[in-house]
């Protein structure tokens, strides 16, 4: 079986690989206090021309999100997500476990507006009684969102006005931000993500990462005391230089876009392939994550020889399922996958 199902069926990079079994019988501080993750962090921040920023290496992304979450709200403040984001529906109320209510705001296409999260504050605020419901404080998006969809530069720019408006905190999950930033409709650079946000991750497990995600923290405010949150909240890893040692090889030489673009080649192509035998998209995707609507025997005739995820029906009859490219991609399963669509 091939599989098209997500962006971390395989281990990881070669170039990660190489590198963690050079490194392998050194002997190195832990917990993230070691001359590698230094030298990532310092890296990272360049990257993003954001010398203030504080960097932290987490294993993984709901780990990352509710250790953020938590370190930022107050115990009577909430966070707003679009109804479809990551921290709403896909991770085990790890948010709500923290003692942080979400507020889900509908979606178009997976994203929010800056004018949802302003109707919000005036409704709290407009309340008699304000203290007697959850006080918004963060606005959490994706970037890309989950249906593989981008934020304009505008929207970013909209959204950390009214945040700014607001005493809000912005949050911006990069689970998959290789793949936004080398979209060929991205208008959004890595160090313009870095001034439109209080807190982001760029995330290695979903782009070529054996495991690992980055928090660059921009806000001053958020920075003091996060590793007792990191420690707390059981995200600190002992052995921390083999996140930082992974990033540093990632964000070396653009690694990390390099393989991201890649993968983004190889979607629009599954794309374009769908599109060309007729078959419809549930949104309109530059990234690595496509959703076509298929009918429902020809899903079952595609799971012949793919692993694919399902995406929900639009009717009795049809199934969107999420097609997903990821570093590891190679030129021969994605040949493989256009013939096969065009003969459906």
């Amino acid at each position: 079986m091939i599989r098209f199902n997500c962006d971390y069926n395989e281990g990881t990079h070669p170039a990660i690989l190489e590198r963690l079994s050079k490194t392998n019988m050194e002997q190195i501080p832990g917990y993230g206090e070691d001359h590698y993750c230094r030298q990532a962090a310092d890296l990272i921040r360049a990257k993003c021309q954001a010398p203030q920023a504080a960097v932290h290496f987490l294993v993984g992304g709901t780990q990352t999100n509710l250790t953020v979450i938590a370190s930022a709200l107050k115990p009577y403040q909430c966070v707003l997500s679009a109804d479809s984001g990551h921290i709403n529906v896909h991770e085990t109320g790890a948010i709500e476990a923290t003692g942080h209510r979400i507020i889900p705001l509908p979606a178009i296409d997976g994203k929010i507006s800056a004018a949802q999260v302003q109707q919000v504050c005036d409704a709290h605020y407009a309340d008699d009684n304000p203290e007697f419901a959850a006080q918004p404080k963060m606005v959490y998006v994706s970037f890309p969102t989950e249906y593989g969809t981008l934020y304009t530069k505008q929207e970013l720019q909209e959204l950390h006005e009214v945040c700014q408006k607001n005493n809000l905190f912005l949050f911006v999950d990069g689970a998959r931000l290789g793949y936004a930033l080398t979209a060929k409709k991205n208008t959004v650079s890595l160090p313009e993500l870095a001034s439109l946000c209080d807190v982001f991750y760029i995330g290695g497990t979903k782009v070529g990462a054996l495991f690992g995600e980055a928090v660059v923290i921009l806000n001053p405010a958020l920075q003091a005391d996060f590793r007792y949150y990191i420690k707390q909240r059981g995200a600190m890893l002992a052995k921390g230089w083999l996140l930082g040692l992974q990033f540093l090889t990632l964000f070396e030489d653009d690694l990390y876009l390099n393989i991201a673009r890649r993968a983004n080649e190889f979607a629009a192509r599954i794309k374009k392939a769908f599109q060309k035998a007729g078959f419809p998209l549930l949104y309109n995707s530059p990234t690595n994550q496509q959703f076509p609507i298929l009918p429902n025997e020809l899903v079952k005739k595609l799971e012949g020889k793919y692993v694919i995820a399902h995406f929900g029906h639009p009717d009795a009859e049809h199934t969107v399922i999420r097609v997903c490219t990821s570093w590891a991609t190679t030129e021969e399963n994605v040949a493989a996958l256009e013939k096969d669509i065009a003969s459906l």
